[in-house]
């Protein structure tokens, strides 16, 4: 996903997202409510703060590119973060809710004992959990960087995380299911206005080129902890101080 040629293919099917809306001259975020299992945000991670600091200073001269002033629209480098597993968003939590005005607390709930269990199935601390970027990928409707892990058991722990989240009875009877296998990234922008004439082959050249900058780049990240959280749109994740949590 960080070669040149899947750039100059993945350019060619680049869609606005609508996750972001125009209003009053400049695009603003769009209401998309839902619950994710994330890492803390750059914000509130002091563990990775000089990695987030390195990505904000990316995500800005990314900004500066000669395109279109409306073809990105960057994410608060505040909200960054790992997804290690979506929950429910957008109309199928409306729903949800809806049709169970306790969802919300049911979902905290089946969470936190999914946590306590899987606390006891593994020895915090003993895990390496170190990623590292491998570059620039480029998704249907976001830009964002690729993280790979540095050791097998990093991303062996990730994967028998995910499994025990999606195969939880209680869960998959609350409606959460498995939507997307994993791509470890971390968002930059989404895709805002796109110009019917954009030279896409130039912007796929401009991002390959853009993208040299991080092959000489070891900047780690430590996902050794993992949060549920709510967001309201793209542009913020927040818990209360009691939501569950679990440290690897």
């Amino acid at each position: 996903m960080t070669l040149p040629e899947a750039y100059k293919s993945q350019v060619q099917h680049i869609q606005e997202s609508y996750k972001f809306q125009p209003q009053d001259g400049t695009r603003k975020a769009a209401p998309f409510p839902g619950y994710t299992l994330i890492t803390p945000t750059a914000a509130e991670a002091s563990d990775n703060s000089a990695f987030y600091e390195k990505l904000t200073t990316y995500q800005q001269q990314l900004l500066q590119l000669p395109i279109n002033h409306d073809l990105i629209v960057p994410v608060p480098p505040a909200s960054f973060h790992l997804t290690l597993a979506d929950l429910i968003w957008d109309h199928a939590y409306l729903d949800a809710c809806e049709k169970n005005p306790n969802f919300d607390q049911e979902l905290r709930s089946c969470v936190a004992e999914i946590f306590q269990q899987y606390q006891q199935s593994i020895t915090p601390g003993t895990n390496p959990t170190s990623w590292q970027i491998l570059g620039l990928i480029v998704m249907p409707r976001a830009l964002g960087v690729c993280l790979v892990p540095k050791h097998q058991a990093c991303y062996e722990q990730i994967i028998q995380f995910r499994r025990t989240i999606y195969q939880n009875p209680k869960l998959m009877a609350l409606g959460i299911e498995q939507h997307y296998h994993l791509t470890a990234h971390i968002t930059l922008g989404y895709f805002g206005e796109i110009p019917p004439d954009l030279d896409r082959n130039q912007l796929s050249d401009m991002l390959s080129e853009f993208n040299q900058q991080w092959l000489e780049d070891n900047s780690e990240f430590l996902a050794n902890r993992v949060e549920l959280r709510k967001f309201d749109d793209m542009t913020r994740y927040y818990r209360e101080p009691d939501w569950p949590s679990l440290d690897f």
